[in-house]
């Protein structure tokens, strides 16, 4: 696996090349994000996809 130095780098390679430091900000945290979120599923933390039907169907009725 790559280091978190190499992982930065290679996202912002595939930038376009007007990126501003908030759009590479922004690439980071979502990676981040997504990365913390693949690690609870491989941990056993996810809900059924049915909870998550019926968490949003009482959310979007409000």
């Amino acid at each position: 696996m790559a280091s978190p130095k190499e992982q930065v780098l290679n996202l912002v390679q595939t930038l376009p090349d007007d990126a501003t430091f908030d759009d590479i900000l922004e690439e980071i945290y979502f990676k981040l994000e997504v990365d913390a979120g693949l690690r609870e599923l491989d941990e056993g933390k996810g809900i059924p996809h049915e909870e998550v039907e019926a968490r949003l169907e009482k959310w979007l009725r409000r």
